[in-house]
């Protein structure tokens, strides 16, 4: 009996695709060993590891060691053990983003964490480690774009698909700061990235400094400080993915991530884990090449589109040359110095506007602007120089005009940069601003 073409062909459809399977061999720390699949198996593979009780845990394929796979889990390891299955998952791992994502916060899988219900997949998949756009085949940088916060628009002027770090200790108002860029820029959407975010913080993050005004036009990817380094680390890959699908329908996006040295601390995690030798400061070499792999996503596209990237630097102890801070700052178009003492002294952002810089100016300013930033620089300048023998009482007034100028501006200068969260000045209104402090004639 011989069947027909047509049935026979859909009972071929229906055998399901051949699938492979290992078995784990050992548990040390976070690695788990898999045997028995290393030839279907590369860097950056999938495997789940089905526990004893029936739960399957994603894992990452981080290395290879005597014949056998190295994995870390996306998870907890609990009722993992020697001689639990390993299956392999096919294909590149993917993210499915679409309009309807716009005003939920995710996980670091693109999961749904905000309680909102399930989200809508996109018809397009982005690779969630994605390549850079080849440098020659690169826009340039656009035009300004408004970020909303006096100090940036005026004194460090960011361009469209320009990358900023923003470099800062604990507690200095980092997070602050984000939260007015996300609300007031003139972007047309924004994607934020709490990488090993504090789980409290999370929560107060999206309902008072976010707001639901910031929101509606964000996307949130969230991954807090306890989840497992894999997860970390891929929600800033996450993030970046999410930008670019924004950016390669034509709009303009503002990348947030908080921040980088999370996702480097992840990665130092993964490598020693994975027996790298520790170089500078226990990081292991991966680590300084994933973060321009990561930074360089950032940027214009090949069409119409860019991603202005604004990323946070944690710097360790205040110090602003320790290893993340320094190779960060030599990606990146720019960076953004907070300081401590300047937030001791009330005055927010706590902005140093003398030590950070933004590689796009003065070509992105007019000829007028340009002499204006000038002016209120060589004033900060002076004052900076002479200020712990003003402080103290040393100076006599007469001695130098300069300084005696610069002590005239000063109030005014720091109540210009005082910008409280619930405050929005945009690109006119800042210089406008300036140049009344300073009693220069400005257009209106």
């Amino acid at each position: 009996m011989t069947l027909a073409a047509g049935p026979f062909l859909d009972a071929i459809g229906t055998i399901p695709p051949i699938r492979f399977f290992g078995r784990v061999a050992a548990v040390q720390g976070l690695l788990v060993e898999v045997a028995g699949v290393e030839r279907f198996l590369s860097i950056g593979g999938r495997v789940n590891i089905v526990t004893r009780d029936g739960r399957r845990v994603p894992c990452e394929i981080v290395g290879f060691r005597e014949h056998r796979a190295l994995a870390m889990p996306f998870g907890t390891l609990d009722g993992v053990g020697v001689g639990c299955r390993a299956e392999v998952v096919d294909g590149r791992p993917l993210v499915f983003p679409s309009e309807a994502w716009l005003g939920r916060v995710i996980n670091a899988l693109g999961e749904p964490v905000d309680g909102k219900g399930p989200l809508t997949s996109g018809k397009i998949g982005v690779p969630i480690r994605n390549q850079p756009p080849p440098a020659h085949a690169r826009r340039r940088v656009g035009a300004k774009i408004d970020l909303g916060v006096r100090a940036l628009n005026t004194f460090l002027s960011c361009a469209r698909g320009q990358r900023m770090g923003i470099f800062a200790g604990s507690g200095v108002g980092k997070s602050v700061l984000m939260s007015m860029l996300a609300r007031y820029t003139s972007a047309d959407v924004s994607v934020i990235g709490l990488v090993g975010e504090r789980g409290r913080e999370v929560q107060e993050f999206l309902t008072e400094d976010l707001g639901e005004e910031g929101l509606r036009r964000s996307v949130v990817v969230v991954a807090t400080s306890d989840e497992a380094p894999l997860m970390r680390r891929q929600a800033a890959y996450l993030t970046m993915s999410v930008a670019e699908y924004f950016r390669d329908t034509g709009r303009d996006v503002l990348c947030l991530m908080d921040s980088v040295t999370r996702f480097a601390m992840a990665q130092r995690e993964i490598g020693l884990s994975a027996g790298e030798p520790p170089t500078t400061k226990g990081y292991p070499p991966t680590v300084f090449a994933e973060l321009p792999r990561l930074l360089e996503r950032a940027g214009p596209g090949t069409h119409e589109g860019t991603v202005s990237g604004l990323f946070t630097v944690l710097v360790d102890g205040d110090d602003h040359n320790e290893p993340i801070a320094d190779a960060v700052r030599g990606i990146l178009d720019g960076h953004i110095v907070m300081e401590r003492k300047i937030a001791e002294r009330g005055r927010y952002p706590a902005i140093n506007i003398l030590k950070s810089v933004s590689r796009t100016m003065p070509a992105c300013n007019t000829d007028a602007e340009n002499a204006l930033i000038q002016r209120a620089r060589a004033l900060l300048s002076v004052y900076e120089d002479m200020a712990e023998l003003i402080r103290l009482g040393a100076y006599r007034r007469g001695t130098d005009p300069q300084v005696d100028e610069a002590i005239q501006y000063q109030p005014a200068l720091d109540a210009f940069l005082n910008q409280n969260k619930r405050d929005h000045t945009d690109l006119a209104g800042g210089y406008a601003g300036l140049a009344k402090v300073l009693g220069v004639p400005w257009p209106q």
